[in-house]
């Protein structure tokens, strides 16, 4: 037996698991697979679906899928990572969910896969011995469940019976109004082994924020792509939605996943962003000028929907920009206060609605290549970056079009994934240009 499988067997002996959740996570983050009973899914030891999943929209639509999976819809093969089993926590009875990775049938990475391309770049960095470590902050809101979505979305009752009124920035009290929520999460997150370290309100009326431990970034990607389920499980336990767009109410600011990213050298565990006399090493520089020069070009990982750019606006606690400054959370890129051994770049654009997978890729090949070409950044900002020009793309269709014509990017993250997943963005785009809003029906259809 191989030692993964008796690793795989011992956990499922040890909690008495009869089913098993196979999940793969899909272009959108949503996770897709099949559940088996626990003695096929050891005899078993793969799981095959058609490989054209992996092309879904967030609405279950694929576009043409022939030039990136072939004419006949074939099978992958998806081998289960013993590395990310775990009870889940809500589950009436003993149920194990593992995460799997997707194979071609000569055992290649399937290209189109999110978790195959966090790989490809996290190879970069190991080939010359750096190990990136990675820390996400994300950013949700909890609504009142509604059925209607023409509807705007209002802020749940607490154990007070009303909605918040105002913003509650950092408010212990807020916070602890829904308390019944905030301990069945704790509790499912630690069951989970999400490693889940800080909780805080937000600005928004029901908006909350969790910080995630520091680590590798292939397994804080799967915790944050657990995270979001547990999440959306808890709240609907307790009669709320929990939401993860990035824009979901109006007038209120949206929902990021900050990414905070430092280097360690694999040898000696160093910080290669400080010198040995604690000032920025040269490397330091570099990876910030790679954000600034790429993070323009890869906003459908960033920002993958249409409700994603409402977000990006100045003064609602969101970059317009790709400047950088030390402490300056106007900025699109930050650098937190910290000793040597901390010294970290935080990247602020990101939306809580990204697939984690693809936003960690995306920000660590935006670094890889300004390490890689010794790129030099701008000064930093030391006032504020709101009041400065618009360097992101405003619109989905744009950032479609820059990420599909940057070859450096097409090299790091492989050309047949970037062609794929702008297909499926401009697939999403196309659907949603064909909706007609609410705004337009009461402004146009009686006064042009």
């Amino acid at each position: 037996m191989h030692a993964d499988d008796a690793r795989l067997r011992a956990f499922l002996t040890e909690h008495r698991i009869h089913e098993v959740e196979c999940v793969i996570p899909d272009m959108t983050g949503i996770a897709r697979g099949k559940i088996l009973p626990r003695d096929l899914f050891l005899n078993a030891g793969e799981m095959r679906i058609p490989k054209s999943v992996l092309l879904n929209t967030v609405n279950g639509q694929q576009p043409d899928n022939g030039p990136f999976v072939g004419d006949t819809d074939p099978d992958m093969v998806c081998l289960p990572d013993p590395g990310t089993v775990r009870v889940v926590p809500w589950a009436a009875e003993p149920v194990a969910v593992v995460i799997h990775d997707c194979q071609e049938w000569d055992g290649r990475p399937v290209q189109l896969s999110p978790r195959a391309v966090l790989r490809r770049v996290l190879a970069l960095y190991d080939r010359v011995g750096w190990q990136p470590v990675v820390a996400p902050e994300m950013e949700f809101y909890l609504v009142a469940r509604q059925q209607n979505p023409h509807e705007p979305l209002q802020p749940p009752l607490g154990r007070t019976g009303k909605p918040e009124v105002g913003r509650q920035s950092y408010s212990i009290d807020a916070v602890n109004d829904f308390d019944p929520f905030f301990m069945e999460l704790s509790s499912f997150c630690q069951q989970h082994q999400l490693g889940v370290e800080t909780l805080i309100h937000e600005a928004g009326p029901g908006q909350m924020e969790i910080n995630f431990s520091h680590g590798e970034p292939l397994d804080l990607a799967d915790r944050v792509f657990l995270f979001k389920r547990t999440v959306r499980e808890t709240a609907l336990r307790h009669g709320v939605f929990a939401t993860f767009m990035a824009k979901p109410m109006e007038q209120e600011p949206g929902s990021a996943m900050h990414i905070h990213q430092s280097l360690n050298d694999r040898e000696t565990g160093r910080n290669v962003f400080s010198r040995e006399d604690g000032s920025a090493s040269d490397m330091f520089f570099h990876y910030i000028a790679g954000l600034q020069t790429y993070i323009p070009q890869v906003m459908p990982m960033f920002a993958p929907y249409v409700n994603s750019y409402r977000r990006l606006a100045p003064y609602m606690s969101a970059p317009i920009n790709v400047h950088w400054g030390h402490d300056n959370r106007t900025c699109g890129i930050r650098i937190p206060k910290s000793g040597p051994e901390a010294r970290r770049v935080e990247n602020r654009v990101p939306g809580v609605d990204v697939n984690p997978y693809l936003a960690m890729a995306a920000t660590l090949a935006c670094g890889w290549l300004g390490l890689r070409d010794k790129l030099q950044p701008g000064e930093p900002t030391t006032d504020s970056a709101w009041n400065v020009e618009h360097e992101l793309p405003r619109h989905l269709e744009d950032a479609i079009e820059a990420m599909r014509g940057c070859e450096p990017m097409r090299e790091v993250l492989g050309e047949t994934f970037v062609d794929a997943f702008c297909a499926v963005k401009e697939l999403e785009y196309a659907t949603y240009n064909r909706v007609i809003s609410s705004w337009e029906r009461e402004h146009l259809l009686l006064l042009v």
